[in-house]
C-alpha cells in the first residue's frame, strides 16, 4: 500500500470511528432519564454521525467532499478564515449524485437538518415523545449503512437495549400530538409543513418513521413473557390483525387536511355540492373550529387544518 493510500485509510477509520461515538452518545444521551434536552442533543449527535459516516464513504469512493471552485483546470479549495478546509455538511452530501443514500433514509434525515434549524433559534419541550418513531429510524438507518459500508463487526446494536420505564404507557401518553399545548408554533408548523409535503407511501415508510405498537401481553404459563417486548412478522396474520385494530383506535400523527383539500377531496369523491363557500358555511355551522370539538387545529396562529373526523362530517352532510 502506498503512502498516500495509508493515510486516506487512516482518515477514513477516525471518520468511521468518530461517526459511530457520535451515533452511541446520541442514543445514550436519549435514553437518559435525568437529561432534559434529549431531542435536541440526539439530533445534533446523529446528523454529526452521519456526516462523519459519509464523508468515510466518500473518501473510500475516491469523491471529493471539500468545498471547491474550478481555476482553469486547477482546483481552488474553499477555506475558513483560519485556513482549514470546508467539508460538505450533511445536506450537501445527501444532494450528491453518489449518495449511496435511499429516498426514504434521506427523508428523515432532511426531516432531522430542518428540525435542527428550527429549534437553534428557540427552545424546545415535550418533542421527545412526539418524534421518537422519527429518532428510532433514523437510528436503525445508521446502523445498516454503518454495516453495509464498513463491516459488520461496527454494528452498534450489540451496544443497545431498550429503555426500562418507570411509568406505564396509558391513554394520556396518546395525546403527544403535533398541536399539543406547549410546543412552539415554529416546530409544529414545520413538522406539519414537512410531512405534508411526502407522499402517503413516504410518511408510511419504516426508514422515515420507524412506528411500533405495544399491546400488553398475559401468560397463565412461567417462562412464557419472559420479554419485555417481542416482535411478530410485519405480513403474520397476528400483526395483520392488530394493525386493522389499530387503524380504527390510532390517535397520534393524524393526517390534516387545508380547507381546499377538504373541498378537493369531497369532489374526487363525487360530490358535486361543495365549494370553499359551502366548506365555510358548514365549518361555521358546526363550529368546527372550536378546539374542544376535535375537529381541527389551528397551526402557527395562521392557518387551520381540519381531521378526518371533520371529513365524516362534511361527508355525511353532503349525502343529506
Amino acid at each position: 500500500m502506498s503512502g498516500r493510500n495509508r493515510i486516506i485509510g487512516s482518515v477514513k477509520n477516525e471518520l468511521v470511528k468518530k461517526s459511530r461515538e457520535s451515533a452511541l452518545a446520541a442514543v445514550q444521551i436519549f435514553n437518559n432519564p435525568s437529561m432534559s434536552f434529549k431531542s435536541e442533543a440526539y439530533i445534533v449527535l446523529m446528523i454529526i454521525a452521519w456526516t462523519y459516516l459519509l464523508h468515510a464513504y466518500y473518501r473510500k469512493e475516491n469523491v471529493e467532499y471539500r468545498y471547491f471552485e474550478m481555476q482553469g483546470t486547477r482546483k481552488k479549495f474553499h477555506k475558513t478564515a483560519k485556513g482549514a478546509f470546508k467539508y460538505w455538511e450533511l445536506e450537501r452530501c445527501l444532494n450528491c449524485d453518489k449518495s449511496p443514500i435511499d429516498k426514504d433514509t434521506a427523508n428523515n434525515l432532511r426531516f432531522l437538518i430542518g428540525l435542527r434549524h428550527e429549534i437553534e433559534h428557540q427552545m424546545t419541550n415535550r418533542i421527545d415523545d412526539l418524534l421518537s418513531a422519527r429518532f428510532q429510524a433514523c437510528c436503525l438507518n445508521y446502523n445498516e449503512y454503518l454495516k453495509k459500508y464498513f463491516g459488520d463487526d461496527l454494528g452498534i446494536e450489540k451496544h443497545l437495549s431498550f429503555s426500562l420505564q418507570f411509568s406505564s404507557i396509558d391513554e394520556e401518553q396518546k395525546e403527544m400530538l403535533i398541536d399539543q399545548e406547549g410546543l412552539p408554533k415554529n416546530i409544529s408548523s414545520f413538522i406539519l409543513d414537512f410531512d405534508q409535503a411526502l407522499s402517503d407511501e413516504d410518511f408510511a415508510n419504516p426508514k422515515y418513521a420507524y412506528r411500533i405498537l405495544f399491546v400488553p401481553k398475559s401468560t397463565n404459563k412461567k417462562g412464557q413473557a419472559d420479554k419485555v417486548i417481542e416482535f411478530v412478522k410485519s405480513d403474520s396474520p397476528l400483526a395483520e390483525g392488530l394493525n386493522r385494530q389499530y387503524a380504527v383506535i390510532k390517535e397520534t400523527e393524524k393526517i390534516k387536511y387545508l380547507p381546499g383539500q377538504v373541498v378537493a377531496k369531497m369532489a374526487e369523491e363525487g360530490f358535486t355540492n361543495i365549494n370553499m363557500h359551502k366548506h365555510t358555511k358548514l365549518v361555521n355551522q358546526f363550529d368546527a373550529r372550536n378546539p374542544a370539538k376535535g375537529l381541527s387545529v389551528l397551526v402557527a396562529d395562521k392557518q387551520y387544518y381540519y381531521y378526518e373526523k371533520w371529513l365524516d362530517t362534511v361527508r355525511a352532510e353532503l349525502r343529506k
